[in-house]
């Protein structure tokens, strides 16, 4: 009873950090022994993963087949791109006329082609655990590896406000099932990215975390912080709970992030470029998010299987996908540049794997489409030091296998740490202070070097 008693008052306590101000937060779990911080040797600030969920067909977009059979080639025609002797697809002209800033590998791949686990990959640089057991059931699995932005959060925290990662512009949920890989997983949930959970395109989207609670002044709020500040002078308590405590006060004070949530202070014209749909807005807030100094964003294009495209594959990407994605990487390429933000921002645009080189049609299904394929399928990557302009790796005739060296989730997850001045061998330690390596993959050194 007195252990109960005792537990009690230490969850009231963490709950009472943030309703001394008017907010709540989850109690933080015990911190385990920091992680070493890697050298400085990354060249951005801010990295933004477009996350094409489902997977893009990359015969049908980035690595077309024009002289392959009709089963594999599909029905749309490659256009030529600002690369010499480089075509994608025809429905992606903006992208075409911009690719002295990407870098397009052809030669990813890897060996899963289930959406979660190949999600997982994608999303944390790692392997899914193979013992999830009821897990697929629950809200999310505390045994998954970490995202990026909870990875950073754990090896590089901050206490001013910023926070390390935000997930936009929903989380990954099907059913009862999230997606594994969206959240801290093991290290647990205090170091959990901010989720929005809105359209960004929504005439009433708003981000509430960084508003005052009703009836409560910015003076108000400083005097509470003056008072616990006062309270805990002498040092008592658990550093932790004074740790949340400042976390509290600090996101409130964020003026930088809390304003680039309003959406509405960009102009008509501005909105109109990325597009007035859910990809559009979401970059544009990507933009914005990184512009005030928030290091990791991961930007789902899509609802949980969007670019699954097992039936009517080209009419879902002829009406819909290519264009709104075309037009939303164009606007965000642009706005950095404009904005000097390019140089220190890495872009990734990638999905969990590709679609299969042979068309096929789903029984009760009329349109036809592509099944999942991992074995080899495309990505596009600007920005943060990137050599622009370039093609890197190459699959064979039909787009079915890499035929030059090629590349894994694994080291993107390496490339994404690298790129930010974190050692892709930095320790993490889980909830049971077990030691492992945040990434196990090699960086794609090849992005930024110049040949």
């Amino acid at each position: 009873m007195l252990l109960q008693s005792a537990i009690a008052r230490r969850d009231f306590l963490y709950a009472g950090a943030g309703a001394a101000i008017g907010l709540g937060f989850p109690p933080p779990r015990s911190r385990a022994a920091p992680a070493v911080r890697a050298p400085g040797n990354g060249k951005s600030k801010s990295v933004i993963l477009v996350n094409l969920t489902g997977g893009l067909s990359h015969i049908d977009s980035l690595d077309m087949k024009p002289d392959a059979p009709t089963e594999i080639r599909g029905e749309f025609k490659p256009a030529a791109t600002s690369i010499p002797g480089t075509q994608i697809c025809e429905h992606l002209p903006l992208l075409a006329a911009r690719m002295r800033h990407w870098a397009l590998v052809r030669s990813m791949s890897h060996g899963e082609n289930g959406h979660l686990p190949g999600s997982h990959r994608l999303m944390t640089g790692a392997t899914m655990p193979n013992q999830r057991g009821t897990d697929l059931d629950n809200v999310l699995s505390r045994r998954d590896w970490p995202c990026y932005a909870a990875g950073l959060d754990y090896i590089r925290p901050r206490h001013d406000g910023i926070p390390n990662g935000v997930t936009l512009p929903h989380s990954l949920i099907e059913g009862p099932l999230t997606w594994p890989g969206q959240h801290a997983g093991m290290l647990g949930a205090t170091h959990d990215p901010m989720l929005v959970t809105q359209d960004p395109n929504s005439p009433t989207f708003r981000m509430d975390a960084f508003a005052l609670p009703v009836g409560t002044t910015a003076d108000q709020v400083e005097q509470r912080h003056t008072l616990l500040e006062r309270l805990e002078s002498g040092g008592a308590g658990d550093p932790t709970f004074r740790d949340h405590q400042r976390h509290a006060f600090s996101l409130l004070a964020s003026g930088r992030v809390a304003g680039a949530f309003r959406l509405d202070r960009e102009t008509v014209r501005v909105r109109d470029r990325y597009g007035r749909n859910q990809f559009g807005q979401s970059l544009l807030l990507a933009r914005r998010l990184v512009a005030a100094g928030v290091p990791i964003v991961q930007a789902n294009m899509g609802i949980v299987q969007t670019w699954d495209t097992h039936t009517d594959n080209w009419g879902k990407l002829k009406t819909r996908l290519l264009p709104w994605l075309d037009q939303a990487i164009a606007a965000l390429i642009d706005d950095l540049e404009g904005e000097g933000l390019l140089g220190e921002t890495f872009v990734a645009v990638i999905g969990e794997f590709g679609r299969t080189p042979k068309v096929s049609t789903l029984p009760g299904e009329k349109l036809p489409g592509r099944d999942h394929w991992a074995a080899v399928y495309s990505g596009l990557f600007a920005g943060g030091g990137v050599v622009g302009g370039r093609v890197i790796g190459k699959s064979d005739r039909v787009g079915a296998h890499p035929v030059t060296m090629s590349y894994t989730p694994f080291d993107l997850g390496a490339t994404i740490y690298r790129a930010l001045g974190v050692d892709p061998d930095s320790e993490i330690r889980d909830a049971q202070n077990r030691p492992s390596r945040v990434s196990t993959g090699q960086p794609m050194d090849i992005l930024f070097q110049n040949r």
